[in-house]
């Protein structure tokens, strides 16, 4: 059976990385979780001092770039996580203090261009399925299918808000909404590579959908491009 390249692209808390997910292991195919990798240069920049409410150092982050490796590690259940210079990172990239700073730290270009040549290589075998903000625009522009979730900004944020108190996270629901819109806005706007519907993705709004209907969606679309039926 041919393998194909599936990249799903769309708003934070739509559930990308679930069905990304979801798929990868149906299908047996690779899954990259390109957010995390924001993510872990956000988390890094953090623990270098180089951002905070109230400043940013992005000439210092540039000339650190070369200094972080990034790499998915599978564990004992066989889930990929992610580690930042050999440190497992996976639980400290998913705080909504990360989150505020993760979408400032995505409009660089040198960070964009670092971790865009990281996930084309990860992905150049085909069998790939990668989730992110311009999956299907910049990184696989030829990907066989491309998926673009949208979701309410509220809805969006109930979800985000019930996944970080389930964590033990303090946080309020005006909080994480605040975020949502927030990184709506500068994920849309930045200049290099900004959030937008590739121009032949699907679009799937799945405020009204279950994690269920919306996986069995997206996998007969799958199915349907692996056997060439459109």
């Amino acid at each position: 059976m041919k393998k194909i390249t599936i990249a799903i692209d769309g708003f934070s808390s739509t559930g990308k990385s679930t069905v990304a997910k979801q798929l990868a292991d149906w299908l047996e195919y690779v899954y990259v979780d390109s957010g995390a990798m924001y993510r872990a240069v956000t988390l890094y920049a953090m623990q270098q001092g180089l951002i905070s409410e109230d400043h940013f150092d992005v000439d210092k982050l540039k000339g650190a770039l070369n200094d972080i490796t990034l790499e998915f590690r599978k564990n004992e259940s066989g889930k990929a996580e992610i580690y930042l210079n050999g440190e497992n990172v996976e639980r400290a990239i998913r705080t909504l203090e990360v989150s505020e700073f993760v979408s400032p730290v995505s409009t660089i270009s040198e960070v964009r261009a670092k971790l865009v040549e990281q996930q084309q290589q990860l992905g150049k075998g085909k069998g790939v399925v990668m989730d992110g903000r311009d999956i299907g625009t910049v990184v696989f522009p030829q990907a066989e299918l491309k998926i673009f979730l949208n979701a309410s900004a509220r809805e969006r944020a109930q979800r985000r808000y019930m996944e970080l108190t389930q964590k033990g996270d303090k946080v309020t629901f005006e909080e994480v909404l605040e975020n949502v819109t927030e990184r709506d806005h500068i994920d849309s706007t930045r200049a290099d590579s900004p959030l937008m519907k590739a121009t032949d993705a699907i679009e799937i709004d799945n405020s009204e959908m279950n994690l269920e209907d919306q996986f069995h969606t997206i996998l007969q679309l799958a199915k349907d491009r692996i056997a060439g039926r459109v």
